[in-house]
């Protein structure tokens, strides 16, 4: 643990040498609120009404999910550019624990992540966010919320890091990282009721992990949630994330440790 806590400090200090960096990762996530609030907001149908305050309301919790998801591919190009630079290779001549070098990068990772959600909460409350706008809720239940955000974005991150350790340039690691978010995030509850999905998209982006947080963040918020549905993951789906984000925990961890000690080999 200590070992880890050093390289995130290291990998912390660096991101704040870097600003554009922090910037560029705050644009992003606001620009997508921005632009589905206002473009979509008036057609999308919630329920039984069309009335952009609804959807508003149901948009911010997938944009939330999204923005921790969309961390990965920063994941995968920072491990990609240490591994370029020969970095990596010299962590491994020192006397340190070898998961250490990943777990730190990811905790890094994690911090910036949540900068830019308590950024992006600030701008979704200006334009008109209200968490309880549709069943009431309190403090508690809203930070709930946002640690399982934060729970499913650091998930996420460990996929990123095996996919930086498995190409060969930072390039290849962003291009890796976004092409199979798009489909998670966009094949699920995030931006649409799922039940307005052809029928046979309907299963998968009701059992689709990101769907899962993206309705326990719905329940939590208190915000305009989806259809009701007989999913497991629809019904609970605060359990459902959390065993979804423990579960791409352990998985990716273990993977992303073992190709790091192959590639130390």
């Amino acid at each position: 643990m200590n070992d880890s806590l050093v390289i995130a400090r290291r990998n912390l200090i660096r991101m704040t040498r870097i600003p554009e960096m922090i910037l560029f990762g705050l644009i992003q996530p606001v620009m997508f609120v921005i632009l589905f609030t206002y473009v979509f907001g008036g057609s999308m149908q919630i329920g039984d009404t069309t009335d952009p305050a609804v959807y508003k309301n149901f948009l911010m919790a997938g944009i939330f999910a999204q923005t921790v998801t969309f961390a990965t591919a920063g994941a995968g190009a920072g491990i990609a550019d240490d591994m370029h630079k020969g970095l990596i290779d010299r962590f491994r001549s020192l006397p340190m624990a070898r998961g250490a070098v990943l777990t730190g990068r990811t905790i890094a990772d994690l911090v910036q992540t949540a900068l830019t959600l308590l950024v992006l909460a600030v701008v979704a409350l200006i334009i008109g966010w209200r968490p309880g706008y549709a069943e009431p809720t309190n403090i508690g239940k809203i930070l709930a919320g946002f640690g399982l955000l934060l729970l499913l974005g650091y998930a996420f991150t460990w996929i990123g890091a095996l996919i930086g350790l498995s190409v060969r340039t930072p390039e290849a690691a962003t291009s890796g990282g976004l092409i199979w978010l798009f489909p998670v995030t966009f094949i699920s509850n995030a931006f649409v009721d799922s039940s307005k999905l052809p029928g046979w998209l309907q299963p998968i982006a009701e059992w689709n992990p990101f769907s899962a947080t993206v309705q326990a963040c719905r329940t939590l918020f208190g915000d305009p949630g989806v259809s009701p549905s007989d999913a497991w993951p629809m019904q609970h789906p605060v359990w459902a994330s959390l065993i979804y984000s423990i579960l791409i925990i352990a998985v990716f961890r273990t993977l992303a440790v073992r190709k790091y000690r192959r590639a130390d080999g």
